[in-house]
């Protein structure tokens, strides 16, 4: 179960702001109940694929390569995190629901909450909790996004994120000093 709860906390906190929900809120208005089909279906693909990913890896690994691979999963999601990102409004001149799917994909493949769930499911021993916990997560963000349309980016977002980011920088690196046997 915690397996469960920490890929849906990870997944929710760090899709928030994150490009894919700001896709899909720009998009929200154009595009209505099709773009919020498109992202669930996205987020629940990728979510899963990234468990899948997660356990395949660890268990090739031993106890203190894992370790360091949680780590740098968790590096690599921070910096995504606090990267600024400077991203231009999508026009939708096709208004196609599969176009917005794939770029929700690609854009989900290397994002924060996903690199965490990678991060979970091989530190953990249940990758299937994992990505159902984050495919929940992150679909409850999209679906916030989606709701909140335009006014999402009334909301602090780049704050959240610095902060998101920094927490998720620190866990990494306490996790990869660990594993190097510093502390």
């Amino acid at each position: 179960m915690s397996s469960f709860l920490f890929g849906f906390a990870a997944a929710l906190l760090l899709t928030i702001g994150a490009r894919d929900q700001l896709l899909v809120a720009r998009l929200a208005r154009p595009l209505g109940a099709l773009i919020l089909l498109a992202a669930l279906l996205s987020a629940i693909f990728t979510a899963g694929l990234m468990a899948l990913a997660g356990d395949a890896i660890a268990k090739m690994l031993p106890n203190a390569a894992r370790q360091m691979l949680v780590a740098i999963a968790l590096v690599l999601g921070a910096i995504e995190l606090l990267w600024p990102k400077r991203e231009k409004r999508p026009k939708e001149p096709t208004r196609s629901p599969f176009a917005a799917f794939v770029v929700l994909l690609l854009r989900q493949w290397g994002d924060a909450a996903r690199f965490l769930l990678f991060a979970l499911a091989a530190a953990t021993a249940l990758p299937a909790h994992v990505a159902l916990g984050g495919a929940a997560g992150a679909c409850l963000a999209l679906a916030g996004g989606w709701a909140l349309g335009e006014d999402l980016e009334r909301l602090p977002l780049r704050l959240f994120r610095l902060v998101m980011g920094a927490i998720v920088l620190v866990a990494g690196v306490v996790l990869g000093l660990g594993a190097r046997g510093i502390i």
